[in-house]
């Protein structure tokens, strides 16, 4: 499935990492420029354990 999840904070984020856990695959977007660019550059604008290797492991599989 594809899903579309809007912001990039502490709830988008994360739901849009687990999301892409279970297979799907997820485009997340923000009117933030800075975070985006973070994610872009493989950082994690916020603080959550454990998030940084889910969104490593899913952008490699091509699902985020």
């Amino acid at each position: 499935m594809k899903i579309t999840v809007i912001s990039t904070g502490y709830v988008g984020l994360v739901t849009g990492a687990c999301l892409a856990e279970i297979g799907n695959e997820v485009a997340c977007i923000d009117i933030d420029e800075n975070k985006i660019a973070i994610l872009g550059n493989g950082g994690v604008p916020i603080h959550e354990p454990g998030l940084k290797k889910s969104l490593d492991r899913n952008r490699a599989a091509g699902r985020l």
